[in-house]
Order: C-alpha cells, then structure tokens, then sequence
C-alpha cells in the first residue's frame, strides 16, 4: 500500500499543471536582489566573498531576495528553486541558497544534500535567530544578509572535521526554528551570541557557547543542490545540478 501510495503520488505531481510552479527569478549572479533591498556595495562585497569561497574549495553559495513568495511556504519556494537555478557543482551537491522574502517576514538557509553534514538543519537554525533575524527586525536587511552569508562562508571554509564538530555542538540546542525555540532560549541565545560577537568579534566563538546547551535535536536533513558556475554579474549561471530536497531552516520576524 505504501508503494501504491507513493506511485499514485509520482503521478500526480508529473501531472501537475505549469501555474503550479513558482515563479523565480532569473539566476544573475551570485547574489540575486529580486527585492531591491541591498545597497550597490553590498552586492558588490557580497559577490566578491562568495566567489572567493567558491575558487576555494567549489562550495557555491547564492544569496537571493524575493519581492513576493506566491503564496508558497519558503521552504517548499527554496528547494524548488535550487532545483531550477541548478545551484551546487554536478555531483557534488555542495550548494546553498540563502533566502530572503522581506514582504512575507520570512528567511530560509536551503541546504545541499552534500553540504548536510556540516550545514545542518540545526546550525542553519542558529544562524537565522543569532546573525540573520536581529539586524532584521531592526530593518537592517543589509546588516542581516551580510552577517548570515559570513557565518555560512566561515562554516564552508572551515575543514570538514571542525566543520562537524561546530554542526554537533549547534545541535545540542533544543529543536526549533523561529516557531519551535522556547521563547526564554531564544532571548538567551541572542543575548549571550551577540555578547560574544560584540566582545570578541566574529562570529566564530558561537558554536563553543552551542555545546554547553541542554537538550537534542529534532532537526532533519533533506535538501541537496548541485551547479557549476560561470563568471561573475550577467555572463554567470548555475548548471548541472539542482538536487535540492529540503534541508536547511527557516525563520520569520
């Protein structure tokens, strides 16, 4: 029965009209303003980081931002899209989106299925509350995409041994994302994260904090992403990929 469940339900997404399927953005560059929320030299910055984390270890990461989401909940608007730019280097799956809807409140972190051992479920929820939703909630969108893509490109730069460690220690929090977190641990978490970010200038010293938290994980993986890149502005695209499943975190302010 469950294979029966599972055919019918493979066919009925294959008949699926086209109006179901979202409408995205033209994939640009490596940073894609749909919104018009960035200023000119943030993008700028932004694209310069991104591409240097990409000549270093093939990692992709796309940071995009939607003027409107169609009615769709950002997580299933994410994976489809990083099935549809082709986001993530053929075989590799090494890719992630970094979403933002600011007319809809909503942020996602989308995850490739090879990125998932060391940008987990977990660690893409700690990033969203402690970097991304402050600045946010102050109407800083360029403070906010900023401090979220520096956390993601120091966890993608990382080796991949301390790369786990810091996943595991962000998974000893309890399970949540914007809506799960017990509202006494998120203002703890935020207070104490930006202490640290404050005091001692980076975001790097945060999973450290993570590992004393009580608690597990209910975090589970399932996004991959797979693209090869071109150059920069315009003549840039994803290709090949795209095996994104719905892995990573959303979160909302």
């Amino acid at each position: 029965m469950t294979r029966l469940a599972a055919a019918l339900l493979a066919f009925f997404v294959l008949l699926t009209p086209a109006w179901a399927v979202p409408k995205f953005p033209a994939l640009t560059g490596r940073v894609v303003d749909d919104a018009n929320i960035l200023s000119a030299q943030t993008k700028a910055d932004l694209d310069t980081k991104l591409a240097a984390l990409e000549r270093k270890n093939s990692r992709q990461l796309v940071v995009v931002t939607i003027p409107s989401l169609g009615g769709y909940e950002i997580s299933d608007y994410g994976y489809q899209l990083g099935r549809a730019w082709g986001i993530g280097q053929k075989g590799l799956n090494n890719g992630i989106l970094f979403i933002v809807a600011p007319n809809e409140h909503k942020t996602r972190i989308e995850v490739g299925y090879g990125l998932e051992p060391i940008v987990t479920d977990a660690l893409s929820s700690v990033i969203i509350q402690t970097q991304v939703l402050p600045p946010f909630r102050k109407g800083d969108f360029n403070a906010g995409v900023v401090a979220g893509t520096d956390a993601l490109i120091e966890q993608l730069s990382l080796e991949t041994s301390e790369a786990e460690k810091r996943a595991a220690a962000a998974a000893a929090l309890p399970k949540g994302g914007d809506q799960q977190h017990p509202i006494g641990a998120i203002i703890a978490l935020l207070i104490i994260g930006i202490f640290f970010v404050r005091v001692f200038g980076g975001w790097s010293l945060l999973p450290f904090l993570l590992s004393s938290g009580r608690g597990g994980s209910d975090w589970s993986g399932g996004g991959g992403g797979g693209w090869s890149s071109g150059g920069g502005g315009g003549g840039w695209s994803g290709g090949g990929g795209g095996s994104f499943g719905g892995g990573g975190s959303s979160g909302s302010w």
